[in-house]
């Protein structure tokens, strides 16, 4: 098959022919549809993520048809339609048991614990647990996005930020995932607050649903500037880049006990950013992580999807070739254009 590999941290990947997957016992092959080019990749190929050993084929948002199925799959025949989230569960630890596989502590995440899908084939393990049928509305680019960025904010929005209609909800970050945040919020009936520093994003961010939007560059204070429009607070506020200030900012343009959702990875010199603790216990506030999405709780967000309700397909930004994606995937710190890229020609 063919395939995208790098062989050392900020290396250049190659295009590479390497030998095709096969089952594990309790897993399937897919053959890749669609993958999305996201900015975990990026942590990855920079040497973020303890979890990859090299050589490695990067590639975790994902959508395909099954091509071959191990023999104790009971839940899937070939041809299948699938997608996957982007954590999977091992079946077995006690968070598996309470159906909590998005924090598993045997995780399977294609891309990062085993190669991914930046390959016209890819293994995917536990396929009874963590597989989910796609709907042939559902075209593959659409679903290669829902993998990362749009399940994971529907679980911070949904799951974590429990919002409400007439809540004031921030987005700080107009990438995939604030995007995506931005849109499910606002069909839950939130008002949201739309942050970032590119107009060209911001402007997407009206089109799906944002009533307010500020440019970070614009104002003397970000904090203050939410504050002011939302009458004393956000809510629940979202830092959807994964920064230190964006961080810090979501959690202090919180009104008093406010939910802070961390989403954006904070990773490498990011890892441990301050926080205004006073602030945190002074106003009771809440500060909670988002982590993926349990397959389980596609049957949530899947029928908001059908429905027309939720429109994830308005989030593709681009679709590209295997081959494009090295230049994509190494371009990933500098933010370039709007919606997700996909992958979709191998």
């Amino acid at each position: 098959m063919k395939a995208v590999m790098f062989e050392a941290f900020n290396a250049r990947p190659k295009l590479v022919t390497l030998p095709d997957p096969r089952p594990e016992p309790h897993g399937v092959v897919l053959k890749v549809e669609a993958t999305g080019v996201c900015r975990s990749d990026w942590h990855g190929w920079v040497g973020h993520d303890s979890d990859i050993v090299l050589p490695h084929v990067p590639g975790h948002e994902l959508a395909g048809v099954i091509v071959a199925i191990g023999k104790d799959v009971t839940k899937w025949r070939v041809a299948d339609r699938v997608t996957v989230p982007f954590v999977g569960g091992c079946g077995s630890c006690p968070e598996c048991h309470a159906g909590h596989q998005q924090v598993c502590r045997d995780q399977f995440q294609p891309g990062f614990t085993h190669w991914g899908s930046f390959a016209e084939y890819v293994s995917i393990h536990k396929a009874d647990l963590n597989l989910v049928a796609l709907p042939e509305s559902v075209d593959f680019a659409t679903a290669a996005s829902l993998g990362c960025r749009f399940v994971t904010s529907f679980r911070a929005v949904v799951d974590q930020g429990k919002v409400s209609a007439g809540q004031w909800v921030a987005v700080h970050g107009c990438g995939g995932v604030g995007l995506a945040a931005i849109m499910i919020a606002n069909a839950l009936g939130a008002h949201v607050v739309a942050v970032d520093i590119a107009e060209d994003k911001l402007a997407l961010a009206r089109t799906l649903g944002a009533a307010v939007t500020i440019n970070a560059r614009s104002v003397t204070n970000v904090v203050e500037a939410v504050r002011e429009v939302t009458a004393g607070g956000a809510h629940v506020s979202l830092d959807a880049l994964g920064h230190p200030e964006t961080c810090f900012n979501s959690v202090l343009n919180l009104r008093r006990r406010g939910k802070h959702v961390q989403v954006g990875l904070m990773l490498g010199d990011h890892s441990t950013p301050a926080v205004p603790m006073s602030r945190i216990v002074a106003h009771e506030l809440e500060i909670l992580g988002s982590h993926g999405m349990q397959a389980h709780r596609y049957d949530a967000m899947m029928p908001m999807i059908l429905s027309g309700k939720l429109k994830p397909e308005l989030l593709v930004g681009k679709e590209i070739s295997l081959e494009e994606s090295i230049d994509a995937l190494i371009s990933m710190d500098r933010f370039q254009g709007t919606g997700t890229t996909v992958i979709t020609r191998f």
